[in-house]
């Protein structure tokens, strides 16, 4: 995503959601006529798939710069209670500030439409043991999109795919699998 890990730039420079969505944008738009792809988000990746299932082609509004960066003892306790002591530290080391475009429209789910983002068949994965959004939490935000089909992945942490890899590859094959 714009402004994020070895990407160029900063998360202040990135004026809009859509902007910071981009990159994955632009890859979807590269996926061949009738070619699938798997798409897979994390945290607030699922937003950013949002916007990519729908794919709009709007322009930018100009919003203020909002930013967020957690702590070490925040990554520690909260995101990655349960990862291997190395994938902590090199969050510890690789953590930047992000966005969180709140007043940005694409974010108040004005955009998303039944034709498109409606029609696109979507799984949560529940990392059951998060110490940032608690199972229930998780289960519910999943139930505000209906028929989101929800899994659930006992021992993850906020970083499944750090704290349970294996488990976590073995589902989203299954998930593949199912809708191909």
């Amino acid at each position: 995503m714009a402004g994020c890990g070895d990407r160029p730039g900063s998360a202040e420079e990135v004026r809009s959601f859509e902007e910071y969505d981009r990159p994955l944008l632009d890859a979807v738009a590269m996926l061949a006529p009738g070619e699938k792809a798997v798409l897979v988000g994390h945290s607030f990746g699922g937003q950013i798939l949002a916007l990519a299932m729908e794919s709009p082609s709007r322009g930018d509004p100009q919003h203020p710069v909002e930013t967020i960066r957690y702590g070490p003892r925040y990554l520690e306790q909260r995101l990655y209670q349960l990862s291997p002591p190395e994938d902590l530290t090199l969050a510890k080391a690789a953590t930047r500030p992000s966005r969180r475009f709140l007043n940005d429209a694409t974010m108040n789910g004005a955009i998303l439409t039944a034709e498109r983002y409606g029609a696109v068949r979507r799984v949560c994965v529940v990392a059951e043991d998060d110490a940032m959004l608690s199972a229930e939490f998780q289960r519910r935000m999943a139930s505000w999109n209906p028929g989101t089909e929800v899994r659930g992945l006992p021992g993850a942490d906020h970083m499944p795919m750090l704290s349970k890899p294996e488990e976590l590859s073995e589902m989203l094959m299954e998930v593949a699998d199912k809708y191909r």
